[in-house]
């Protein structure tokens, strides 16, 4: 089962509020604990946008505590959340992707775009830098050659150069945008719930200093569980896993 999520403040081309993290952290607390569902969607209401950046309303005042504040707790409340999720989380991409919105896709563990979408990171236009793990997870995926020329110019791209730059994994026409997302959560089902949570951990371990630790320790954990048994099993006996979901 695949969860779709839909961001519905369409009338703010879906803007980041405090009360919609909250919303949203909500909602991936409960997905997290549902068995059922091995995969997440996460897509924006409307055409014109997934999510255009983080409402500038509401923190415009701040000072650097409160920023600092912003900053940290949407981190763990949301985009690390996110990054760091039990189950694959695919962002369906229409519209506009711009400053959190696009970090909010960042965090994702893989991305498909509509043709419609465009990308950027705007905030030095505005005095600021990405606060929302932009400028960590920009450079991993695009190469911090891309990551500096669109964080220090806040241009926005399109999704073909997005494609290019290995921003984004798929770029399809809008009407088949989840569908292209529904055909790669299918191909979840042929694998062990447990290797896709370990997988995830260990490929985002795979940037600091630790990371081929914690992948043995995860590697190794797999071998207590029956879906190992059942993979090795159906290998040798060739035929298909049935896998505990």
């Amino acid at each position: 089962q695949t969860l779709i999520l839909e961001i519905c403040r369409e009338e703010h081309l879906n803007a980041l509020n405090k009360d919609l993290i909250s919303s949203l952290e909500d909602a991936l607390n409960k997905a997290e604990k549902d068995t059922k569902a091995r995969s997440l969607i996460i897509v924006g209401k409307g055409q014109r946008a997934f999510v255009a950046g983080a409402d500038i309303k509401e923190f415009q005042n701040f000072n650097k505590k409160e920023a600092h504040k912003l900053s940290t707790q949407g981190k763990e409340k949301l985009f690390d959340k996110i990054a760091n999720f039990n189950k694959p989380v695919i962002s369906a991409i229409n519209g506009y992707a711009l400053g959190g919105g696009l970090e909010l896709a960042l965090s994702s563990h893989i991305r498909i775009a509509s043709s419609s979408a465009k990308f950027g990171l705007p905030e030095c236009t505005l005095g600021l830098i990405p606060g929302y793990g932009g400028t960590q997870r920009l450079p991993k995926i695009v190469g911090v050659g891309h990551a500096m020329e669109m964080i220090l110019t806040g241009k926005m791209v399109d999704a073909e150069d997005a494609y290019k730059m290995g921003l984004v994994n798929h770029i399809v026409n809008p009407e088949n945008l989840i569908e292209k997302c529904l055909s790669i959560t299918k191909l979840f089902q042929n694998t062990s719930p447990e290797s896709l949570s370990a997988a995830i951990k260990s490929i985002n371990y795979s940037f600091v200093n630790n990371g081929c630790k914690i992948e043995s320790e995860e590697f190794s954990r797999l071998f207590e569980t029956q879906n190992f048994k059942e993979g090795v099993s159906s290998f040798l006996q060739k035929r298909r896993p049935n896998f505990n979901k």
